[in-house]
């Protein structure tokens, strides 16, 4: 019974992933300060979508760019009413700035 349990949260886990993934579907390769492709995956792609949504109290994470001018990742974040806000973060995840454009 108990390696059912195991196995079971494995794949839940693993869900989680894929579904977060999908939702940040653009945020596979980035382009970094030097125009090089820089990939953000697993934990630093979880914590910095994270700590995005926190920030913005919810919304779909759209994109991710690692090496932005003005931070570490700017995650840019689509809330429900169409507005997108790009939230800035520095190496540890914490919020150090946003801009919110207006919706369509």
């Amino acid at each position: 019974m108990k390696r059912r349990t195991k196995v079971t949260a494995g794949i839940g886990t693993s869900a989680a992933a894929i579904a977060l993934s999908a939702s940040v579907g653009l945020a596979g390769g980035v382009g970094g300060k030097d125009g090089a492709e820089v990939r953000i995956t697993g934990e630093a792609l979880s914590k910095a979508s994270g700590a995005a949504l926190q920030h913005t109290g919810g919304g779909e994470v759209s994109d991710i760019e690692v090496g932005d001018e003005e931070s570490y990742y700017e995650v840019e974040v689509t809330l429900a009413d169409g507005r997108q806000v790009d939230v800035q973060l520095d190496e540890n995840f914490r919020v150090v700035g946003s801009k919110t454009d207006k919706g369509k």
